[in-house]
């Protein structure tokens, strides 16, 4: 009797510490739930909402249907915005991706641990920085008339460079700057991934006659494939959002020529008071990131090796 009546209890003190286990998970849970609720979930429903009405905050929303679609559809300014994006997306991450896994290579072939630390922290700086003040001051190096970069460049007898009154230059000027400011990161998940890869492969390979270019082919870019697919993905999601340095450094000028998708997103919610306008482009803008980001899982089946 005493043995039943103890299990009675002990199984009562289980169910009690089960149950002040779900309410401390709650109460730590809380938080993030409200906030991811209240600053992710909510806004994007009352922006997938918002895309069918005209409502420049003053007036009450109107019903229009599929007439803000329809308008950015028909609009050069939208077309000539995305296009921007998507080329400047193509260029950017391609040199970001290139500059950040050659410098890890470097990094990680033969250097000593505290200069590995050392590039890390020196290549991860630009990131932690404000990129409108980044913005602000490469606006100052790179100026026609007094900037550092076309005095460097008139020592060695090159003429001053329009970087912010040509269509070329002011596109190249972005594309420099953000890849300075963002490279950082991928070549943090480019240094994880190599130091993954067995010194052994390396070493079985050496004996086989593979020269370092051979091997860095046929042995680092296949090992390292995962960490190609993330970084890959994560930059393109990134720079398909790009607003801060064009705005900053340009306005979207000259023209249209550094106008991207995010500035027309904006100019439209807070300039022309078009929320609804605004709206359907950053559901556009969306699918086209789902898009491109699926894309990328489906070919990464072909090109992606898991060890």
């Amino acid at each position: 009797m005493s043995e039943a009546i103890e299990l009675d209890q002990a199984e009562q003190d289980t169910r009690r510490r089960r149950k002040q286990s779900r309410w401390f998970a709650t109460l730590f849970l809380a938080p993030t739930v409200i906030g991811i609720g209240l600053f992710t979930v909510i806004p994007i429903i009352a922006s997938f909402v918002l895309a069918f009405f005209e409502w420049d905050i003053i007036s009450n929303p109107k019903f229009v249907g599929l007439a803000n679609f329809t308008d950015i559809a028909t609009d050069p300014t939208v077309r000539v915005s995305f296009l921007n994006t998507i080329l400047f997306v193509i260029a950017a991450v391609t040199l970001q991706l290139a500059v950040a896994l050659g410098l890890a290579v470097l990094v990680q072939s033969k250097m000593p641990n505290f200069m590995r630390s050392f590039f890390r922290s020196v290549f991860f700086f630009p990131l932690i920085l404000s990129a409108a003040s980044v913005s602000i001051m490469m606006s100052y190096l790179f100026n026609q008339n007094f900037g550092l970069v076309n005095h460097f460049l008139g020592k060695v007898g090159i003429p001053a460079v329009p970087w912010l009154n040509s269509e070329t230059g002011a596109i190249v000027m972005i594309v420099l700057v953000y890849v300075w400011q963002n490279f950082g990161f991928s070549f943090l998940l480019f240094l994880g991934g190599l130091a993954s890869v067995p010194k052994e492969v390396y070493e079985a390979s050496s004996m086989d006659g593979a020269s370092g270019w051979r091997q860095f082919w046929r042995i680092t870019l296949p090992l390292i494939s995962p960490t190609m697919l993330v970084a890959s993905v994560m930059a393109i999601i990134a720079a398909l959002q790009i607003f801060d340095q064009p705005y900053v450094i340009t306005r979207g000028g000259p023209g249209d020529a550094t106008r991207t998708a995010v500035m027309v997103i904006y100019e439209s919610a807070f300039q022309q008071l078009r929320f609804g306008r605004a709206s359907a482009i950053g559901i556009v803008l969306t699918v086209l990131i789902m898009l491109v980001t699926a894309l990328q899982f489906r070919l990464s089946r072909r090109f992606v090796f898991y060890s």
